[in-house]
């Protein structure tokens, strides 16, 4: 998809958080799109009145909110048909209803499902996605040509099992033909779309991984510039789990450091039960965190301790984990991450509250910084990509249309009623580069 290259202007409240903490709002203000990226941000009056050589088209309607796309930075392609299955934990869970819809993910199942997936991010508000496919080939293939055809910028890659894998190869063919297979998706996809699509060498987690595939993923992912991404201390039985397949390591974080699997462009999913030094080995490696709270509440694994993860420094991002997320909802999973927090201070009195501006700064700008892409996305910045969602306000207020308070309402009292309140149904337009990917039935016209 080519972005359009005569400029046009949206016209709305805008609300972005570039920074933890603070939002930064236009009540009726303006973001000016042209070849794909902003190139301008301000107050509707001061850009409709300023002179330029080429005439910008208005889209302009009443009651709308403008954001930065959302991101999701850890979440399941074959998994989404399962959502809200099981009452297990962890493991069980993965073995007795995962593990049997990924084995069915293949040709014809991905083919007929993947182009539905990224259509339902887009409708979600979701712009980018960091994804796990089947350990398929041609399930993470099927995967990218939709990712493709939908327009939204995917990070994709297929998942890396060789202990207990639920494939047909016999076990001493199963590693070497997950390298290759990973190996080719990576050199056809990596960098496609003019980087809209991108690779990542994915090694489930060290339950289901021997160290020479975990080694050998860290080795390919180096080797093209490509991401990795896994699971990390999820779960108290994987833990032991992982203790006893790994007697040698110091704690579960030292074995993907003995393979070379933190990296700056590693995304550890979870990360609930680390001890101090495995914090500050994961800071030191500059690798990213994804907290997935829908997730974590679904399947009882844990409360994630976020005040110690940022004070080490380490990015972090939101997660829907489908399908132990029940949704593709990032409104939802910022929702969570505020009762996790809110969970905590019950029995930690001391721990300050997660406020709405700062989940939705990890939904934003944080998820961009985990994943490398803060120059580009996250935020309303001049020469930024146009990823931005277009949202109903009156879809998320009480009485609707019929509500006479707006004007009443600072930009963090919407943000709020968003993330209590919003989902699919809000999202008006979404835009990847200034591209409309979706476009509610009730919206206007889109470019």
């Amino acid at each position: 998809m080519q972005p359009d290259p005569s400029p046009f202007g949206l016209r709305g409240f805008l609300i972005d958080a570039p920074d933890y903490g603070s939002l930064r709002s236009h009540r009726d203000g303006a973001i000016i799109i042209a070849n794909g990226k902003i190139v301008e941000v301000g107050a509707y009056e001061d850009l409709r009145k300023r002179q330029r050589p080429v005439s910008v088209r208005w889209l302009e309607r009443e009651k709308v909110v403008i954001f930065p796309g959302l991101i999701d930075c850890h979440t399941h392609l074959p998994q989404y048909s399962a959502v809200a299955r099981g009452e297990s934990q962890l493991l069980p869970w993965l073995r007795e209803n995962i593990f049997p819809v990924e084995r069915d993910f293949t040709g014809p199942r991905a083919r007929e499902e993947a182009p539905l997936f990224f259509r339902e991010l887009a409708r979600n508000g979701t712009t980018t996605a960091m994804i796990y496919a089947a350990i398929y080939e041609e399930s993470c293939e099927a995967g990218f040509e939709a990712a493709e055809a939908s327009g939204l910028r995917v990070i994709l890659g297929k998942m890396m099992m060789d202990l207990g894998s639920y494939g047909q190869l016999q076990p001493k063919k199963i590693l070497s033909v997950s390298l290759i297979e990973s190996e080719r998706l990576c050199r056809k996809w990596h960098g496609a779309a003019e980087g809209r699509l991108e690779y990542a060498f994915s090694p489930r987690f060290a339950v289901t991984c021997s160290e020479k595939m975990m080694r050998s993923a860290a080795e390919l992912a180096q080797r093209f510039g490509a991401y990795l991404q896994t699971h990390l201390a999820e779960n108290r039985e994987e833990i032991e789990k992982v203790h006893h397949l790994h007697m040698s390591a110091r704690d579960y974080t030292d074995v993907y450091e003995k393979c070379g699997l933190l990296t700056p462009k590693t995304m550890l999913g979870h990360c609930l039960h680390l001890n101090a030094r495995e914090i500050d080995a994961i800071a030191a490696a500059q690798s990213s965190i994804a907290h997935c709270p829908t997730s974590n509440l679904f399947l009882g694994s844990g409360l994630l301790k976020l005040d110690e993860l940022l004070q080490a420094g380490i990015a972090i991002g939101l997660g829907s984990d489908v399908a132990a997320g029940p949704e593709l909802n990032m409104w939802q999973v910022m929702r969570a991450a505020l009762d996790v927090q809110k969970a905590r201070s019950m029995s930690e009195p001391n721990l300050p509250r997660l406020r709405p501006s700062e989940a939705f700064h990890l939904a934003t700008s944080g998820g961009a910084r985990a994943l490398g892409k803060s120059a580009a996305i996250g935020s309303f910045e001049a020469g930024k990509e146009a990823d931005v969602i277009v949202i109903d306000l009156t879809a998320v207020l009480p009485y609707g249309k019929q509500n006479r308070h707006l004007d009443d309402l600072s930009a963090e009292d919407i943000l709020a009623l968003c993330i209590y309140r919003g989902g699919p149904y809000a999202t008006l337009e979404t835009y990847v580069r200034g591209k409309c990917v979706y476009c509610a039935p009730n919206s206007i016209s889109s470019p």
